[in-house]
């Protein structure tokens, strides 16, 4: 039924740009949703920005929710909604089922959470759990060293199934919205204004349940409540789109690798992650706790913090999100250290007087004998760190959603073939921001990386040889902003498919926390100068306060139709 809705859908926009075609030669410049079919009429190939694989030419609200063409030639459609019914629904306390597994403690209870309309979290006021459309992730960290603390999660947990208690008590989580005025005052020259704002976001010291600790030297120091804000800071971070992920996948390494290579003579690049005087690698991602430790060019989350898709931030956050573990990954996702939440939870007596039944329930058959001892302390210490623990998901659901991931279309470019568009096109590029936001790549054979070696090129969608147009290089900069994003470094966000945003119900906010809430906003928090430094983009944004107002119009049409 949903392929019959999708080949209707798309049938409706062929006939519709048919109808056009035939009443005039050129396409009205007043039709902002223009799509048309590129099979049918003659578009320019950054219209498929997605490649002929990836790309649907569905606009409607579920634009971001449709299949590739890829994955309805290999024939995974049916994969891929199983995929999808996993994402969309949420996980439970239950010990059966297919949502079986929550907890015991997570950080939201579902992926659609995070990731309304499968695109980006929205703007928030207040930080709760079961909050729809909170996209909003934690950054607690050291100020010092501007690592995670030890003490929670990397992605903190505030919620917990009882009798377990939240890592993070949420009401006392604290969001305020600041104003900003830049150097030019948050004017044009031309007498156009706009409006800059900034989250900033507190957790007091009383709001954890387990002793805040960091780590200095190699080892694990506890902050005391008066040194806490002398020592701990927080940022928000929100989620980006899903959609089209399996293919910036498929764009080889070593293409990613030419382009930090190509930078690096003209602006500084991340030295944790990068050797500009070697021109090279500094850091590669690998994973060897659950993965055989092969080293991968970084290229996804704003921290380059992972590696191939199929290990990358949905493959982990379906499980540590959750808490709901799988096959290669028998465990509790916990906090840093892996033992302070354990052990305060094991001393809790209100957590002890509630553990047997929660035990009982979760192992009726007392297949664990080793937490059914009587010893509360203990059984609770050795639940809570087993590496043991039964597979709530199945490695075949896990596939599915992988096939579901990867198999996510682009919509394609709008109103392409306007004038409108091309200009503002030649205009984004001579100010300099296709520079960062490099408009195409094109993709390799796309073999298969995975680390945790669970999957081959037969059991996912792939797409080989594509030209693509996502709008980043794949490089992390600096923006230079206040509260600005943890160590300030940033990979360059894909461009593609965001203005729709709004008819698929997703955040329609821009820049890591949601703090631009349209195209003019984002571009001018690329040009702030701190005493930290001057933002990577400065000069672009200079070229772009230059233009008319006519022509910074042009630049925002034709963000928002790509």
């Amino acid at each position: 039924m949903k392929k019959q809705m999708k080949k209707s859908r798309m049938l409706l926009a062929v006939c519709a740009a048919a109808l056009l075609a035939s009443c005039s030669d050129d396409v009205s410049e007043s039709l902002s949703w223009e799509i048309g079919e590129g099979t049918t009429l003659d578009y320019p190939e950054d219209y498929f920005a997605g490649g002929r694989l990836g790309t649907t030419s569905n606009n409607s609200s579920v634009a971001f929710k449709q299949p590739t063409p890829a994955v309805e030639s290999a024939g995974m459609v049916t994969a891929f909604n199983e995929g999808e019914y996993l994402f969309e629904n949420d996980f439970n306390e239950n010990t059966e089922g297919a949502f079986r597994g929550l907890g015991p403690v997570y950080v939201r209870p579902g992926c659609g959470y995070c990731h309304p309309g499968y695109g980006h979290g929205a703007r928030q006021n207040s930080y709760a759990a079961n909050q729809h459309r909170n996209g909003y992730l934690l950054v607690i960290y050291d100020k010092q060293t501007n690592a995670y603390i030890r003490s929670v999660a990397g992605m903190p947990q505030t919620a917990a199934v009882k009798p377990f208690k939240a890592p993070i008590d949420e009401t006392q989580i604290k969001i305020d919205w600041k104003a900003y005025t830049d150097e030019w005052g948050n004017r044009f020259d031309d007498g156009e204004t706009y409006e800059l704002t900034y989250p900033e976001v507190t957790i007091p010291h009383s709001a954890y349940y387990a002793p805040v600790y960091v780590q200095r030297n190699g080892v694990d120091v506890e902050i005391p409540a008066e040194e806490y804000a002398d020592n701990i800071d927080v940022r928000l971070e929100s989620t980006i789109g899903i959609y089209g992920t399996g293919l910036l996948d498929a764009i080889p390494d070593d293409s990613i690798t030419a382009q930090w290579q190509a930078e690096s003579p003209y602006v500084t690049l991340n030295p944790s992650l990068w050797d500009q005087g070697a021109n090279t690698w500094k850091s590669y991602y690998a994973n060897t706790l659950q993965g055989d430790g092969t080293q991968y060019v970084r290229r996804y989350t704003y921290a380059l913090s992972r590696g191939p898709v199929l290990d990358g931030a949905g493959a982990n956050a379906i499980w540590n999100i959750t808490n709901v573990n799988r096959p290669d990954r028998r465990y509790h996702y916990l906090d840093l250290a892996g033992k302070y939440y354990a052990e305060k939870s094991s001393k809790d007596p209100e957590v002890q007087a509630g553990f047997t039944e929660y035990i009982n329930r979760i192992d009726p058959e007392g297949k664990h004998p080793e937490w059914h001892t009587g010893n509360l302390e203990s059984d609770i210490h050795t639940y809570l760190t087993s590496k043991t623990l039964e597979p709530e998901m199945t490695t075949e659901q896990y596939k599915n959603l992988m096939i579901w991931h990867r198999g996510l279309a682009v919509p394609a470019a709008r109103n392409t073939t306007t004038d409108k568009f091309k200009e503002g096109k030649r205009l984004f590029a001579e100010a300099g921001c296709a520079t960062c936001h490099r408009p195409s790549w094109t993709t390799g054979s796309d073999d298969i990386q995975d680390p945790n070696r669970l999957f081959t090129n037969a059991d996912m969608p792939r797409y080989p040889y594509q030209k693509i147009w996502p709008y980043t290089d794949m490089v992390q900069h600096r923006l230079f902003m206040k509260n600005d994003i943890r160590t300030g470094w940033c990979r360059t966000t894909p461009l593609w498919g965001r203005e729709l945003a709004s008819k698929c119900g997703s955040g329609t906010e821009r820049l890591h926390d949601c703090r631009a809430r349209n195209v003019i906003e984002a571009i001018m928090w690329h040009g702030c100068t701190t005493e930290g430094g001057k933002s990577d983009a400065y000069e672009s944004v200079l070229k772009f306060r230059q233009l008319s107002k006519e022509q910074r119009d042009q630049v925002v049409f034709f963000i928002e139709s790509i």
